[in-house]
């Protein structure tokens, strides 16, 4: 065998999750992404998704797609710095830059690329990149890339991120890079105390709201619309992935900093454009989230619901506040073992296991739709509670 080869064949976690019948990943899908799916030719309730907006199979949003492949065909075929850009990006773009309240938006092939292709090249060697030890993974990767400073400070601590700005020279640039909502345990990021430390300290802020968009502010915003300091948060990052029902991401900011973006994110310009039909079904998402304010209402109808159930019947559910609802089992195969068990229950839910969260935090993530009925969170709710039962974990 050859040395790569040997080196990785002593990587058998997956074989070994198999082997004890608990591999919970790669569940091929073979309907539309709705509350109920199915799987191997069996229905089950979907509490795994990120549509928070439940859009991903709305007729009109599938029509729209339809309608861009019959003009513009299936891709671009290079990038949006070469041949990739087309008058439907343009629309797209400045669509965004109304619906969050910024001067300028550009468009990437993915959320993560956003994130990858921001945080990496913005600052330079003498700057500082200070980040919330529960940032997402695409803004870990960023700050890698950067050759700034990286100061890490502890989650949600506005003291700890205090002690981190001190510590920066007060003539270069310090930007703060948080999540909105944080992804794995569904806590929301302080961000009226970060702004205040930012302009304390004369530090720029970025805001993941990958989680957020959908979920919080008028018509969606997401958190920075919430809290109403989207004035003052400098850069603003989502994904189409999610609410937006499609694939693809954003950032919105100022035409300085997007000038200077493209002409030197990497993953920007070196990666195709988004395709037209994942263009067009975002754009027809932000007109239904903002036409219809109801399907946002029922989404925190059915989060408090799930929130007081979940609470009533003994989970630790941490600080989460929002359609996700982390259920902490801190135990890897316990983890899996009761993924399994309620997806033989018929309920999909997701395992977070290391490094996605540490090792001692290992948890079932629980998520909502606005699509999801109360008749269906009910279910979902009488099934968690058995399982747990089983497993030891609420009395």
């Amino acid at each position: 065998m050859k040395l790569l080869q040997a080196k990785l064949a002593k990587y058998t976690a997956p074989q070994e999750a198999k082997a004890a019948g608990v591999y919970p990943y790669f569940r091929a899908i073979s309907s539309e992404q709705e509350p109920e799916v199915i799987i191997n030719g069996k229905k089950v309730l979907m509490f795994g998704s990120n549509c928070y907006s439940g859009l991903v199979s709305d007729p009109r949003i599938k029509e729209a797609a339809i309608e861009a492949i019959k003009k513009y065909g299936t891709g671009c075929a290079g990038s949006p710095f070469l041949n990739g850009t087309l008058d439907l990006h343009k629309q797209l773009e400045a669509r965004i830059a109304e619906y969050i309240g910024k001067e300028d938006v550009m468009i990437y092939s993915t959320g993560f690329e956003v994130n990858l292709g921001v945080v990496s090249c913005l600052t330079g060697r003498e700057d500082y990149i200070l980040w919330d030890e529960q940032d997402h993974a695409s803004i870990i990767e960023g700050r890698r890339l950067s050759f700034s400073q990286s100061l890490k400070y502890r989650h949600n601590d506005m003291e700890s991120l205090e002690k981190q700005l001190q510590k920066c020279a007060p003539d270069k640039v310090k930007l703060i890079v948080t999540d909105g909502v944080f992804s794995m345990e569904g806590d929301v990021a302080n961000l009226p105390e970060i702004v205040r430390l930012a302009k304390k300290y004369d530090a720029q802020v970025m805001v993941d709201e990958a989680h957020g968009i959908g979920v919080f502010g008028k018509g969606g915003r997401g958190t920075c619309d919430h809290y109403g300091v989207t004035d003052d948060v400098d850069l603003i990052m989502g994904t189409f992935s999610k609410s937006f029902a499609s694939l693809g991401g954003f950032i919105a900011t100022d035409k300085e900093i997007t000038n200077f973006l493209r002409h030197h994110s990497r993953s920007y310009i070196f990666t195709a454009s988004i395709t037209p039909a994942s263009t067009a079904a975002a754009l027809k998402a932000i007109d239904i989230m903002e036409a219809e304010p109801e399907r946002q209402e029922h989404l925190w109808e059915m989060t408090n619901f799930a929130l007081d159930g979940f609470r009533n019947m003994g989970c630790e559910i941490g600080h989460t506040s929002t359609p996700i609802i982390p259920l902490f089992i801190r135990d890897d195969f316990k983890t899996f073992a009761i993924t399994r068990d309620l997806f033989d229950e018929g309920i999909f839910v997701n395992p977070v296991v290391s490094p996605a969260v540490a090792p001692n935090d290992t948890l079932i993530r629980f998520s909502l739709m606005s699509t999801h009925t109360r008749e269906q969170v009910e279910t979902a709710l009488e099934k968690v509670q058995k399982v747990f039962r089983a497993h030891n974990l609420i009395p």
